[in-house]
């Protein structure tokens, strides 16, 4: 069974604003329509894919995606989706958001953008809600790395910040999105000291030469157990993506280097990751 750990849930006009429209339309060469549906997102990944659904809040970011859209998207398909809550806690009320996601939504997860929102993901400030978190076993995923968002600033995208918080809160389960492109050596060197942290490789397999390099990087530190299988739909897609790992496991590597182990990508592929995160039925 395949797992995938990253997927979203938009309603183009509903969710997105300005400055998310136009820079994606611009990153993309023209606007591009985000519109999920369940349909279309179950034809493109095999029978049986479990998967996590978020949705985003980042005001700075101009998306805002309300938690009850993904409560409502996958209560319709309980045996397939699981859902996340969302949290800008750079906005007033992000406190009784997260309560009412938590316990009144009964959302299984949260997922934070720091860059797009503009906060230091390691500020104390944001103690209560990673203790909140850890107590209740709801898994964080956080995006790290690059965006077209011009507003987003970098530094907060980077993983080094994740590791006070993993230093504080030892319990806490992370998942660090798309290996924090184009900084998986500080990715991976963070996944590799906390037992409970991880990197998912969602959006990166149309980068072949740099995902090689980076799981090579991976290969090399003995990490391949803190990696989960993610989409990143509707950027990408389950069926897209588990092609491009296994056409990355094909090549031969760089001659006096070994090639990725194709096992290791197949364990990738179909990592357990509901278990991992405490999210198993």
């Amino acid at each position: 069974m395949i797992t995938d750990v990253h997927s979203h849930l938009f309603r183009h006009s509903h969710d997105l604003g300005e400055p998310f429209t136009s820079d994606s339309a611009r990153a993309h060469a023209g606007e591009v329509d985000l519109t999920v549906t369940w349909d279309e997102y179950a034809a493109t990944c095999p029978p049986g894919t479990r998967t996590i659904v978020v949705g985003g809040k980042a005001r700075r970011s101009g998306l805002w995606v309300d938690d009850t859209a993904v409560a409502d998207y996958t209560a319709r398909h309980p045996d397939r989706l699981i859902g996340y809550l969302s949290l800008d806690p750079t906005q007033p009320g992000w406190q009784d958001e997260l309560r009412y996601g938590h316990q009144e939504l009964g959302l299984r997860g949260i997922k934070l953008m720091p860059m797009y929102a503009g906060f230091d993901p390691a500020a104390e400030e944001y103690d209560e809600l990673y203790t909140y978190a850890e107590r209740h076993g709801l898994p964080l995923l956080v995006h790290t790395g690059t965006t077209f968002v011009s507003a987003a600033p970098l530094e907060w995208a980077m993983p080094r910040h994740l590791d006070a918080v993993a230093i504080r809160h030892p319990e806490l389960r992370m998942v660090l999105a798309h290996l924090s492109h184009p900084f998986e050596g500080e990715c991976i060197a963070v996944i590799r000291k906390h037992p409970h942290v991880y990197a998912d490789i969602s959006a990166l397999h149309y980068r072949p030469f740099q995902l090689w390099h980076s799981l090579r990087l991976v290969q090399d530190y003995g990490v391949w157990d803190k990696l989960l299988f993610g989409s990143d739909y509707p950027f990408t897609t389950v069926d897209a993506s588990v092609a491009g790992l296994r056409e990355i496991a094909a090549i031969p590597g760089i001659p006096g280097l070994p090639p990725l182990d194709p096992e290791a990508v197949e364990a990738l592929i179909h990592r357990p990751s509901l278990d991992l995160l405490g999210l198993a039925d």
